[in-house]
C-alpha cells in the first residue's frame, strides 16, 4: 500500500502509480507526460460525475423496484402490468429500428475464427503467459493427463503406454471422422509426404490423399520427409508432429510423435473479477503486467521441480505453403483486457473534490496507454485494434458512457476513432432487456457480446428481492428466465450482424478436472450459437477446440438466425418459488453449499488477496471461483433471510460450521490462517457474513464494496 500522493494539476497522484506511468507506461511512446496529465485530468473530471450520475440512477431504479414489489406483495405479477411499470420508470428502454453493426478493422481471431477463449487473472504474470501461449498446444498431453483416457495408471507419474495408445487411438478416429483420408483410415498409416501439393499417405503399400485436399494447408522440413504437417479445417490448425525418435512416437508406425491443436484462439486478460486489486501497488501490477504483453517482453523466472524455468512469449509458427511460400502462424493468443465496470472507485488518485478516481476510467486510460505498444508493433491486432471488455453495465445510458470514455481516451492519445473496440458484458438485467439497443450505443466498437449466469442471476434475485423467495441456485439453470436470456443474447446478436463480424460468447466451465463431462457439455455452446467459450486452462482450451471442428458454427448461426425470437416476457419472468414448503434439511444442505462457496473464496481474497483459484466445494471437487460466485451465493442467502426461509442465527451457525470445513481443506496452505480459531477476530470471516447479512444494501448486489473494503484493512494490519 501507498500513502504518499504527488499532486499534479488538479490531481494527487499515489508516488508508486506516478513513477510505473511516467517511466514505464508512457515511454517509448509519443505522448509526453504533461500533455498525458493535463489530458486525463480533464477528462477525468468531466467523466466522473457523469459516472456518479448514471450510480444514482441504478439506486433509484431499484428503490422503485422494490417499492412495487412491496405495494403489490402477496399478489400475481401481471407481465403487461409489469413491463408498463418498467418503461415508465425508464428501466426498459423504446426498441428502435433493425440495424447492423459498423465495426471496422477487427482481427480474424474476432471476426473469422471460432474457438475456445481463456480468461486469465493479469496480476498473475505466470498464467497470463500460459494463457496467452495457449494458442497451440499439444493434444497428446491434454488427453494423456485428463480423464478423458481412462486406464489404471492414470494417476500414476510414470509413462503409461497402454494409455499412450489410448490418446492415439482418440486422435486418429477423431482425424477419421473430421478429417478424413478417401478409401482409408487415419490408423496405423506407415508415412506421410508431400508430392505435388497434395498431402500423400501411405498405408500398407497404399498411397492416399485427404478426401478434402483442401485442408491440407503445409509443411515443415522436408517435403518427402516431413517433420511437420499443417491441417486446416474450419479455420483452425492442427500440425501433426514427426519425429520418429520420441519416446512417444515409439509405437507409431508414421513416426507421429504429437498433434499441436490450435486452442485459444483468444484470451481475456482480467483486470476485474479474477483479481483482488484494491489499491495502487496491486494496480500497477495489473498495468505492468498487461504493458509486457503489448510490447512482447513479459516474462517470469520460477522454480519446478528443482529447476529453474523462464517463461515469455512465444513466437509465431512458421511453415510452407502448399505452393511452396513461407508462412507463418500467428503463434500467442489474440488478447483482450478486461476493465472494471462504473462501479469501484480506487484511492490510486484522487480528484480535486477529494473523492477517489473512478476505477473503470482509470483502466480505460491506462490499459489503453499500454496497448499503443501493440500498435506499433502489431504482434497482437494485426489490424491495429484494441480490444476491450467492458463488464457490468445498466443499460443503454451506461454502454453510451463507455463509448463516451473511450472517445476522450481516443482523443487524447491521438488514435483514429473507434480504434479502441469493446466487448458488452450481458450480465445485468437492465442491459439483458435492452440488449438491442445497448449494442445500438457501440455499433461501430463493439466486437463482442457474452452471457454470464452468476452475475446476472446475481442481477436478477437483487433486483427483485422484494418479489419473494428465490427459487434453489439449482434450480435457476432451468428456469424460464434463464433460456430467454441466453437465447435472447444470441438472437440479438445474430439480428445485429454479429456472425463473421464479432464474437457471440458463452460462459466458463468451472471443473478444470472434470474434462470428459466438458466434452460432453460444453459443445451445447456451439450449438446455441456460440463462436466463443470460455475455458479454464490450456488444457482445457485444447480440449474444446476439437468442438470447433465438429461444428462448423457459422453455418449453425445462419439455422439459428431462422428461429422465433426468444421473448422479453419469459426474461421478465422472475424466478421466485411458488408456495415454498422446503424442509429445514433442504434449506440447511442449500446454506450450506452457498456458505462454504462463499468462505472458501473471502478467505483467499481477504487473507492472501487472491482473485481466482481453483476452491473445493463442499464435495471437495475443484471448481475455479471469481467474484460472480460469491454474489449469487450471497444474495441467494440474503433473499431468504429476507423473506423468512431462514434466519441470521441459523446462517450464523451454518457459517461457523462451514468455515470449520474450509479451514480443514486449506490445512496444508502455509500461508493459510484459520477462521474457526477466534470468529471474532478473523476478518475473512466477518466480510463473509457481511456479504450476507449486508447484501439487500450492496449496489446491486455486488462484492467488490466490502471486499475491497476489508482487503484494504488487512493490508494495513499486515503492514
Amino acid at each position: 500500500m501507498t500513502s504518499k500522493y504527488v499532486s499534479i494539476n488538479n490531481l494527487k497522484i499515489a508516488e508508486d502509480l506516478l513513477s510505473f506511468v511516467n517511466n514505464e507506461l508512457l515511454k517509448d511512446t509519443e505522448i509526453s507526460q504533461e500533455k498525458f496529465w493535463l489530458g486525463f485530468d480533464k477528462s477525468l473530471h468531466e467523466l466522473a460525475p457523469k459516472n456518479r450520475e448514471l450510480l444514482e440512477k441504478r439506486k433509484d431504479l431499484q428503490k422503485k423496484i422494490d417499492e412495487w414489489h412491496i405495494k403489490n406483495k402477496g399478489n400475481k405479477i401481471e407481465i403487461e402490468e409489469y413491463k408498463n411499470f418498467l418503461k415508465k420508470i425508464d428501466y426498459l428502454k423504446k426498441e428502435g429500428s433493425d440495424f447492423k453493426i459498423e465495426t471496422s478493422n477487427v482481427d480474424d481471431e474476432i471476426t473469422q475464427i471460432a474457438g475456445p477463449q481463456l480468461v486469465v487473472p493479469i496480476m498473475n504474470a505466470r498464467y497470463t503467459l500460459n494463457a496467452a501461449n495457449a494458442r497451440w498446444v499439444s493434444l497428446y498431453d491434454s488427453l494423456y493427463g485428463t480423464n478423458i483416457i481412462e486406464s489404471e495408471e492414470g494417476g500414476s507419474e510414470r509413462y503409461d503406454p497402454l494409455r499412450g495408445q489410448e490418446v492415439i487411438k482418440y486422435v486418429r478416429e477423431f482425424f477419421d471422422k473430421y478429417i478424413p483420408i478417401k478409401g482409408t483410415s487415419w490408423k496405423n498409416i506407415a508415412a506421410l509426404k508431400i508430392v505435388d501439393k497434395k498431402l500423400i499417405i501411405s498405408k500398407d503399400d497404399y498411397e492416399y490423399g485427404l478426401k478434402d485436399e483442401e485442408k491440407f494447408v503445409g509443411h515443415r522440413g522436408d517435403a518427402n520427409k516431413p517433420s511437420g504437417v499443417i491441417i486446416k479445417n474450419n479455420n483452425l490448425h492442427f500440425e501433426i508432429i514427426i519425429n520418429p525418435r520420441a519416446f512417444s512416437a515409439a509405437h507409431d508406425i508414421a513416426g507421429i510423435s504429437d498433434v499441436i491443436i490450435e486452442s485459444a484462439v483468444s484470451t481475456i486478460c482480467d483486470n476485474e473479477d479474477s483479481v483482488a486489486a484494491v489499491d495502487a501497488e496491486d494496480k500497477i501490477i495489473c498495468y505492468k503486467n498487461w504493458l509486457g504483453l503489448m510490447r512482447g517482453d513479459l516474462k517470469i523466472q520460477f522454480e519446478k521441480n528443482g529447476k529453474n524455468l523462464e517463461r515469455k512469449l512465444n513466437p509465431d509458427r512458421s511453415y510452407i505453403s502448399k505452393d511452396g511460400i513461407g508462412k507463418k502462424l500467428h503463434g500467442r493468443s489474440l488478447l483482450l483486457i478486461r476493465n472494471v465496470g462504473h462501479l469501484m472507485t480506487n484511492p490510486s488518485i484522487i480528484l480535486k473534490d477529494g473523492t477517489e478516481v473512478p476505477e473503470g476510467i482509470m483502466d480505460a486510460f491506462l490499459t489503453t496507454a499500454a496497448a499503443l505498444h501493440d500498435l506499433k508493433k502489431k504482434k497482437n491486432s494485426r489490424k491495429g485494434s484494441i480490444y476491450i471488455v467492458k463488464p457490468k453495465m445498466h443499460g443503454p445510458e451506461e454502454t453510451a458512457f463507455t463509448d463516451l470514455i473511450f472517445s476522450k481516451v481516443e482523443e487524447l492519445f491521438g488514435l483514429k476513432k473507434n480504434t479502441c473496440k469493446i466487448g458488452i458484458m450481458d450480465e445485468e438485467r437492465r442491459t439483458s432487456a435492452n440488449l438491442k439497443e445497448c449494442i445500438r450505443t457501440l455499433k461501430n466498437r463493439v466486437f463482442f457480446i457474452n452471457t454470464g449466469f452468476l452475475d446476472r442471476t446475481g442481477d436478477e434475485m437483487h433486483t427483485s428481492m422484494e418479489a419473494g423467495p428465490m427459487i434453489k441456485k439449482g434450480e435457476m439453470k432451468s428456469s424460464k428466465w434463464i433460456s430467454a436470456y441466453e437465447n435472447n443474447n444470441v438472437d440479438i446478436g445474430l439480428k445485429c450482424g454479429f456472425s463473421g463480424k464479432a464474437q457471440i460468447g458463452k460462459g466458463m466451465w468451472a471443473m478444470p478436472d472434470r474434462m470428459q463431462e466438458m466434452m460432453t457439455e460444453k459443445i451445447n455452446h456451439l450449438k446455441a450459437g456460440a463462436n466463443c467459450a470460455w475455458v479454464p486452462s490450456p488444457t482445457a482450451a485444447s480440449l474444446h477446440a476439437l468442438h470447433y471442428h465438429q461444428i462448423n458454427i457459422f453455418e449453425e448461426q445462419k439455422k439459428i438466425s431462422n428461429r422465433e425470437q426468444s421473448k422479453l416476457d419469459d426474461l421478465l419472468n422472475i424466478p421466485i418459488a411458488d408456495r415454498p414448503n422446503w424442509s429445514v434439511e433442504e434449506i440447511n444442505t442449500e446454506i450450506s453449499n452457498s456458505a462454504q462457496t462463499l468462505l472458501g473464496y473471502v478467505v483467499r481474497w481477504i487473507d492472501q488477496g487472491v482473485g481466482c483459484s481453483k476452491v473445493p466445494d463442499i464435495n471437495n471437487i475443484g471448481l475455479m471461483e471469481d467474484r460472480a460466485t460469491l454474489r449469487i451465493s450471497s444474495q441467494h442467502i440474503t433473499n431468504w433471510i429476507h423473506h423468512g426461509i431462514t434466519t441470521k442465527m441459523q446462517v450464523t451457525e451454518i457459517m461457523k460450521e462451514m468455515a470449520k470445513v474450509v479451514d480443514e481443506q486449506n490445512k496444508n496452505d502455509k500461508h493459510y490462517v484459520k477462521m474457526s480459531e477466534d470468529y471474532e477476530r478473523s476478518l475473512a470471516f466477518k466480510t463473509a457474513c457481511d456479504l450476507i447479512f449486508l447484501g439487500k444494501d450492496q449496489p446491486s448486489g455486488y462484492t467488490e464494496p466490502l471486499l475491497h473494503l476489508n482487503r484494504l484493512k488487512k493490508k494495513i494490519n499486515q503492514n
